[in-house]
Parts: structure tokens; sequence; C-alpha cells
């Protein structure tokens, strides 16, 4: 059984590229982290420790994929905004600059484990705040890292990106493609 621990519909999507068939079971923890870890290695921390979550209360023989993402600019990891006013401030934060989406995965199978982080680079154009309103007004950034969704309206704020598109949208689908043919 191939099982998916995110309740994330995109990733859901995503993973429907590699496999036609899983079961979703969202890893219900505490998404805390150790002071001794660094910041950009945080999303594949959180994979790890969701996926393990996950994996110890199944069959060894279940593939179990986890994965966390987070925005990064000036030293500091964006999650999801608590509010339309914090949405606001990230999105400003981000007008007309180049910031870093990594995403982590880890995968357990059989007892053996397989965690890696991406990095996509995004370079958004410089938003008025009418820009910003109008998008918040959407309600699209209100779930999502950084305030944005790069496969939804947010596609408007992006000028270009440097890497992976669908490590940005929440999994790096190739790159765990080529990952899970190491360990299957």
């Amino acid at each position: 059984m191939i099982i998916l621990a995110s309740a994330s519909p995109r990733r859901k999507e995503l993973l429907k590229l590699i496999f036609e068939e899983f079961e979703i079971i969202p890893a219900d923890i505490e998404e805390t982290v150790r002071r001794s870890i660094e910041l950009e290695q945080y999303p594949e921390y959180l994979a790890l420790k969701k996926s393990r979550h996950i994996a110890e209360k199944r069959p060894a023989d279940d593939v179990v994929i986890g994965c966390d993402t987070g925005v990064f600019i000036d030293d500091m990891m964006l999650g999801k905004p608590e509010d339309e006013s914090q949405a606001a401030e990230m999105l400003k934060l981000l007008s007309g600059r180049t910031h870093k989406v990594i995403t982590g995965c880890s995968v357990f199978y059989k007892g053996q484990n397989i965690s890696f982080s991406e990095t996509t680079e995004v370079e958004f154009y410089r938003l008025t705040d009418t820009d910003i309103n109008e998008y918040i007004a959407t309600g699209e950034p209100m779930d999502k890292a950084g305030a944005y969704g790069i496969q939804g309206k947010g596609a408007l704020l992006v000028k270009r990106i440097n890497g992976d598109y669908y490590n940005v949208v929440g999994m790096p689908v190739g790159t765990l493609k080529q990952k899970l043919k190491m360990l299957l």
C-alpha cells in the first residue's frame, strides 16, 4: 500500500502523477523543530517526522511518503498566514524579490528511509497594495506557505522561477519518482 502522510489536496493531485492508487493518512503531529536543526532543513525534518509517525503504525511493506514545504527569505521561514493582515505582510516582503521554496520529502519502506530536500528560487514582480489586496480577496493565500499558490492566481505574482515548478506547488514529483526507484 502507498500512503501519503498529508491532507494537502495539491500533494494528492501531484502524487497521482506517480501512483494511480494510494491512501491518504494525514500525520496529526505537532510541527515543532529542534533548535539544533538549521532553518533550511526544517521542511525535510518535518517531512521525516510526518512519515515516521505514520510508518510506525503501518505494516513495514507499506510505502509512506511525507512532505513539508517552506518559503524562505531574509533568514526567515514563512509558513501559512494566520490572517489576512499577516498574508499582506508576507506578500509585501516577497514583492519584487527572489525567495527560496524548499520542500522536504521522506519515504519509509521496509524499515528503510530516504529523505531529501528540493529547492526552487522564485522571483516575484513588484506588487502594489492593490495587487496584494486583490489577491488576498480571492482567499487563496490563507492555506499556503508564504501566502501564495503558484498553481492558482498566485501565478500572476511570479516573474520567474529557477528550479522545479512542482516543488513550489508542494511535491517535487520528478525527484521523488527517482528516489522511489532506488528504494522500491
